[in-house]
């Protein structure tokens, strides 16, 4: 059973966003928080949970700012924010404090289950418009600041698979593109990860676009 915490100041927003969670048997809402530092304590004293479903616009501690905290402590915990804000600075500021995943709060049920699993996986889960924005700030980016070459520490074979996470190719097609085992690929990913000092795909194209790695 995969196990599920909720952070939504808003009561019935909660319940139903846990109604929509729980319609899948993988999935058990274990604990909602009202805030960013409600789910902090709670995971100080019950760290036992996969995956946080975190809004942004919270009182006592925002999402954002607890999505930080949460993940320089618990780094295995995945964080999918889920709000009603589709704007550019929300958006940069959730990548930047660690989330794996971004949804706007109208998602249906199969969506959110769906994300679960891709966060679960190592993927980064978002909202259609989400994904459209974030290539934008990526391209963004990459036009503002001089590319400063640097290659990470990367293997050969890691940069293969970078430049095909890049497209926006899945674990599986990836495995298929290179020949190689679809948990082969997921540790190489992990391992690009960890030598770029990032937590999600997102991170890692536009810190290696910036850098100069990729096209």
């Amino acid at each position: 059973m995969i196990k599920i915490a909720l952070a939504e100041d808003i009561g019935r927003i909660a319940e139903a966003l846990k109604e929509k969670v729980e319609l899948s048997p993988d999935f058990k809402v274990e604990f909602i928080a009202k805030n960013g530092q409600e789910m902090l304590d709670h995971l100080l004293n019950k760290p036992a949970i996969d995956v946080i479903i975190m809004d942004i616009n919270m009182p006592e501690m925002d999402g954002i700012e607890a999505t930080k905290k949460i993940t320089d402590k618990f780094p295995a915990v995945r964080i999918i924010m889920s709000t009603v804000f589709d704007d550019e600075q929300n958006l940069f500021n959730a990548i930047m404090a660690g989330a794996s995943g971004y949804l706007l709060k109208d998602e249906p049920p199969a969506k959110i289950h769906k994300s679960i699993f891709e966060a679960l996986e190592g993927g980064a889960p978002m909202s259609s418009i989400i994904a459209r924005k974030s290539l934008s700030l990526i391209r963004r980016n990459r036009k503002n600041k001089r590319p400063v070459e640097t290659d990470f520490e990367l293997t050969k074979r890691e940069k293969e698979i970078l430049e095909e996470i890049a497209k926006g190719l899945t674990y599986d097609q990836i495995s298929e593109q290179l020949f190689i085992s679809n948990g082969t690929v997921r540790k190489h990913i992990e391992n690009i990860y960890r030598k770029m000092k990032v937590h999600n795909k997102v991170e890692a194209i536009a810190k290696a676009k910036s850098g100069g790695l990729i096209e």
